[in-house]
């Protein structure tokens, strides 16, 4: 179970403290209006101006799903591999978002490539029973590794976690197998090592999280979960599409939306919107503007120049809000429960 948290005035949000993850946490903080002041960056706090009273800490990604669960911290970053390893089951902790678009790997079970007759978990269940004791698994996601194992008739493990990197292990002798972060999958196969075909235990990326607790209890806490939500999953819902304003001749905003709608890029809207520019000398002249993706902008200009459009302008979107957040529904629907 996790441990009362300690009442205090300001509100705790904990971020990696070093490498490529808290690079990108800062950054998407950042883009969400929530930017990171940190003096020096040697510092194992700072904070974020435009939320006073909200202090920054700096931790071990590993670290921050006990700091969350037990309470000392009531927001965290973190991938969904430590998360998931080390979140416990007492529901202690809530998910806010769980896709931040970085962080991005799989955690897999990988073997060695001399085992050519062992490409899935149940030829790794045969190669167990025929050897007739237990593997050794070397991993830092025991938790993790045990239950997935469990679920594929392979229920006894030698369980090793070292300290220091996990490829090196079966080619010393060390372990028979690992249980490991894939990114790219280079270093799997500089040390002649492979993923099993059915071995994924969890596709990761990184998550915002929050003690359950906190939010029942502190209304602080439940606002700035949802400043939180909101800003986040505004920018990442923008972050892929573009804003196109051009300006185009018709007999009325219905005609111009009827000559949009026959497009297949800037076609099937819910409506584009549409205003009449006012010009003394030339009438019927109007303001058009959509937002389309990154991967369809190409076709979107070219069809609005096919139905006559012309001073064609392309901006970046900052956010793009809902009514009200479908993340932040599910969270005070979780909280009752």
């Amino acid at each position: 179970m996790s441990t009362p948290a300690i009442e205090r005035q300001e509100l705790r949000l904990a971020l990696p403290s070093k490498g490529r993850l808290a690079e990108d946490a800062m950054a998407l903080l950042s883009r969400a209006g929530l930017r990171v002041h940190q003096v020096n960056p040697r510092q194992l706090t700072a904070d974020i101006p435009a939320v006073p009273g909200l202090v920054v800490l700096f931790q071990r990604s590993g670290d921050i799903p006990v700091s969350v669960r037990e309470g000392t911290v009531e927001f965290g970053i973190a991938g969904r591999d430590v998360l998931a390893e080390r979140r416990g089951d007492d529901g202690a902790v809530v998910l806010l978002l769980d896709e931040l678009g970085f962080g991005h790997c799989r955690l897999c079970v990988i073997v060695p490539e001399s085992w050519a007759d062992v490409r899935s978990m149940a030829d790794l269940a045969e190669r167990a029973r025929a050897a007739g004791q237990r593997l050794r698994v070397a991993t830092k996601f025991p938790e993790l590794t045990k239950r997935f194992f469990a679920e594929h008739g392979i229920p006894e493990l030698r369980m090793l976690q070292p300290e220091g990197t996990l490829e090196v292990a079966p080619a010393i002798g060390y372990a028979d197998l690992i249980v490991d972060l894939v990114a790219s999958g280079l270093t799997m196969q500089v040390n002649r090592l492979r993923a099993l075909d059915d071995g994924e235990i969890l596709a990761s990326q990184a998550c915002l999280f929050a003690n359950r607790a906190a939010l029942k209890r502190d209304v602080r806490a439940l606002a700035l979960a949802r400043r939180m939500i909101e800003f986040i999953a505004a920018q990442l819902r923008a972050e892929d599409n573009y804003a196109i304003f051009a300006n185009m001749r018709g007999d009325s905003p219905e005609a111009i939306a009827a000559r949009m709608a026959e497009q297949q890029t800037i076609g099937g809207l819910q409506g584009p919107t549409i205003s009449q520019i006012v010009h003394p000398r030339e009438p019927g002249w109007y303001a058009v503007h959509i937002v389309v993706r990154r991967d369809r902008l190409y076709e979107a200009i070219g069809e609005l120049r096919d139905i006559g459009g012309s001073g064609v302008v392309v901006a970046p979107v900052t956010y793009i809000f809902e009514e009200e957040p479908e993340e932040y529904r599910a969270l005070l629907a979780g909280l009752e429960a």
